[in-house]
C-alpha cells in the first residue's frame, strides 16, 4: 500500500477536506450532483446483465446507498472498495445485514477482485497518470468486464499529469492523450453544474477493459515525462531507459 497516498486521503475525509455538508467524498457526491446518475446507472447495468459490481472507491457511500436496494432487488452484488480504513469500517458495520461487501484497498498496488463492472468515479481525476496506469493495470489482471468510469468529453480539454496525487482534483478526457480510450459503448452525461456549468460535461463511461490499450498507454505516458527525465542526470536516467526497454521486451514477447 502507498502510505502516502493512504494518509492524504484519509486526512481529507476527517477533515472534511472538499468541505461539502451532504458528503465528505466532496461536492460531486451529493444529491444534486448525483441525481442523473442514481436514475441511469441501475438502466445501464440491466442493460449489459451486470450480476455484481465493484465501486471503487467507494467513499462514503451518501449517493450510493439510495439506490443499493434497488441493486439488490435486481439480484446486483455489491462490492465496495476504498483506501481509507475507517470508512470501510464504518461501512462493514453500518450495511451488515445487506449482501453488500466492503474491502480496504490501494487500486494502485491491487489485488482487486472480479466484478462484471468496475465503478470508478471521481477518483483518477485526483491521481497521477502513473497511478491511473497501475489502476488500469491491476483492473485488468482481474479479469472483470466492463469499466464505467469519470471523463470529460469536451474536446477542447488538456489534460495534465501531477505528482502521485492531487487532492484538489483536474478534469480528464479518457479519450484524449495519454489515455486514448476510444469511444465508450455507453455513457452516462451527469448534467453537473458545479462551478457554474463549467464541469458539464462530465460523465461515466462505458468501456470493455480487455479492449483498453495499456501498453499504448504506458508509451505515451513515457513520452509525457520524457522533459523530466532528462533533469533526473545520467544515471537516473539510464535507469529509467533500462526498464523502459525491459517492459518493451516482456510485450514483444508476451
Amino acid at each position: 500500500m502507498n502510505p502516502a497516498l493512504r494518509q492524504a486521503f484519509e486526512k481529507a475525509a476527517a477533515a472534511n477536506y472538499w468541505s461539502d455538508t451532504d458528503s465528505v467524498s466532496g461536492p460531486g457526491s451529493n444529491m444534486q450532483q448525483t441525481r442523473v446518475i442514481r436514475q441511469q446507472i441501475p438502466l445501464l447495468l440491466e442493460k449489459y446483465g451486470v450480476t455484481n459490481i465493484l465501486d471503487a472507491p467507494c467513499g462514503d457511500l451518501f449517493w450510493i446507498k439510495e439506490i443499493l436496494p434497488l441493486l439488490m432487488q435486481n439480484g446486483i452484488q455489491y462490492h465496495g472498495a476504498d483506501i481509507v480504513t475507517g470508512i470501510i469500517e464504518k461501512h462493514r458495520q453500518t450495511f451488515a445485514t445487506y449482501k453488500a461487501a466492503f474491502h480496504i484497498i490501494d487500486l494502485t498496488k491491487g489485488p482487486v477482485p472480479k466484478a462484471d463492472l468496475i465503478l470508478t468515479r471521481d477518483c483518477f481525476i485526483h491521481l497521477s497518470y502513473q497511478n491511473i496506469y497501475s489502476i488500469l493495470r491491476n483492473y485488468q489482471q482481474s479479469s472483470s468486464r466492463y469499466l464505467l468510469v469519470s471523463t470529460y468529453t469536451n474536446a477542447g480539454r488538456k489534460n495534465f499529469n501531477v505528482a502521485d496525487f492531487y487532492l484538489h482534483g483536474r478534469m480528464l478526457n479518457l479519450q484524449k492523450f495519454p489515455f486514448y480510450f476510444g469511444n465508450p459503448i455507453d455513457l452516462i452525461v451527469e448534467e453537473c453544474t458545479e462551478n457554474d456549468g463549467i464541469n458539464a460535461d462530465k460523465s461515466l463511461g462505458l468501456w470493455e477493459l480487455e479492449k483498453l490499450d495499456l501498453f499504448k498507454m504506458w508509451i505515451c505516458i513515457f513520452i509525457s515525462l520524457f522533459p523530466y527525465t532528462l533533469k533526473l542526470g545520467y544515471q537516473n536516467s539510464t535507469r529509467f531507459f533500462n526498464r523502459l526497454n525491459n517492459f518493451i521486451r516482456r510485450k514483444i514477447k508476451g
